[in-house]
């Protein structure tokens, strides 16, 4: 059961943005698994992956594909990650994009493919292939649920971000999806999503805005320590809603447009967080007062994946010595604990390295208790500071992985 509001808001047709969605049965009947993006003629897109040496087939030919030009097409495939699978999976990442690019009468290198789900299985490619036609027939402006959907693998829900704003009198849309919910860590996860604008945009800076974007979004979330070897992140800016390009960072709309982006990425990201496998408690995790924003990251995933402390506060339990020894083993040089203050919430647990003096068990149970709590760290050594989410682990973690491929 997710945790708090993870409610699909109104997703707003992106112009130039076409979604079509089948049910392949590339793992499981009976449910949309394959999803395709038709992206208009001249738009941009930029695209980031995972940093796992072990990355997935579809992974290396989107990569490529993605140097070669800009896409016109995605196809999403899940239930099978197409990840460690050799040679065959990269003829089969590789076929996908053929087949599709001769239904759509384009280049094989405009078509990007992206693969989700149980690593080490061999996609079935027949059934993938016959269910690229009946997607296509589907496209249309308004598939942003049904792509959000059709991408689920371990999600209990779909996941879903849209703003509309105003820039020199036109209206323009930001709109994205993402799925995810466990092998969830920084420098991308088992995730996937896809956002698209209208604005118009230089591909240099539709890649430095998905890149700072992302920075702060989806490289500050973590479920359980894990980087997968399939995520992928990809933004595209079709222009068609009007007006001039904007291709410097000097043009006073691009922060405006960045702001917006970077808002609708972190709405995906914590989305996510909130939908962890089998997560009961979204818990905000800022590190303050460090020399740099290395240093705060690192204490900040040193709490953020200490099993220890994710299962106290699964129980409630304020035990925030696991808080403490985390905080000391997450190699930080030179750390002066008698400085460091520590909060969960208002309520102050650890003052100049020690108990604080009318910090008392029952106020650290009823943070502890919340279904949303912040853990506030202030290392008293500089400006720096960061922010990182997570959620707890519960038995329901256990059980969702153990019993996966089953």
């Amino acid at each position: 059961m997710a945790v708090g509001d993870v409610s699909m808001p109104h997703m707003h047709v992106v112009q130039g943005v076409k979604i079509g969605s089948a049910e392949a049965y590339v793992r499981y009947p009976n449910r949309r698994d394959l999803v395709i993006f038709e992206f208009a003629q001249g738009s941009n897109v930029a695209g980031v992956f995972t940093q796992n040496a072990f990355c997935a087939a579809p992974v290396h030919v989107s990569k490529q594909h993605l140097a070669q030009a800009n896409p016109r097409y995605l196809v999403i495939n899940t239930g099978n990650a197409n990840a460690g699978t050799g040679k065959l999976g990269m003829e089969n990442a590789q076929l996908t994009c053929l087949k599709l690019a001769e239904l759509a009468h384009v280049e094989e290198f405009e078509v990007l493919p992206f693969s989700t789900g149980v690593i080490g299985e061999q996609l079935p490619i027949e059934r993938l292939v016959q269910g690229l036609q009946p997607a296509l027939n589907t496209l249309n402006e308004n598939s942003w649920v049904d792509a959000a959907t059709g991408i689920m693998t371990t999600d209990t829900t779909p996941k879903g971000a849209s703003e509309q704003f105003e820039l020199d009198g036109v209206t323009y849309t930001m709109t994205g999806i993402s799925k995810g919910a466990g092998m969830i860590r920084p420098n991308m996860a088992t995730m996937l999503s896809f956002v698209a604008t209208d604005v118009p945009i230089s591909r240099p800076l539709v890649q430095q805005m998905l890149k700072v974007s992302v920075e702060q979004s989806f490289n500050r979330i973590t479920v359980d320590g894990d980087t997968s070897t399939n995520d992928s992140c990809i933004f595209a800016a079709t222009g068609l809603a009007g007006g001039t390009e904007i291709s410097s960072v000097e043009d006073p709309r691009y922060i405006i447009v960045l702001d917006v982006l970077s808002r609708v990425m972190k709405r995906l990201a914590q989305l996510i967080i909130r939908d962890g496998e089998g997560a009961t408690k979204f818990i905000t995790v800022t590190v303050e007062g460090g020399n740099d924003t290395q240093e705060c990251c690192d204490i900040a995933y040193s709490i953020a994946h200490s099993p220890l402390v994710k299962t106290a506060i699964f129980a409630s339990d304020p035990n925030w010595g696991r808080i403490l020894a985390a905080i000391g083993y997450a190699g930080v040089q030179d750390l002066d604990v008698e400085k460091i203050q520590v909060w969960l919430d208002d309520v102050q647990i650890c003052k100049d390295g020690g108990a604080a003096a009318d910090y008392t068990e029952e106020a650290g149970a009823r943070v502890m208790s919340q279904t949303e709590m912040t853990i506030r760290v202030d290392l008293g050594r500089g400006q720096a500071k960061d922010t990182v989410y997570t959620c707890d682990l519960s038995y329901d973690y256990v059980k969702i992985n153990a019993d996966y491929r089953s």
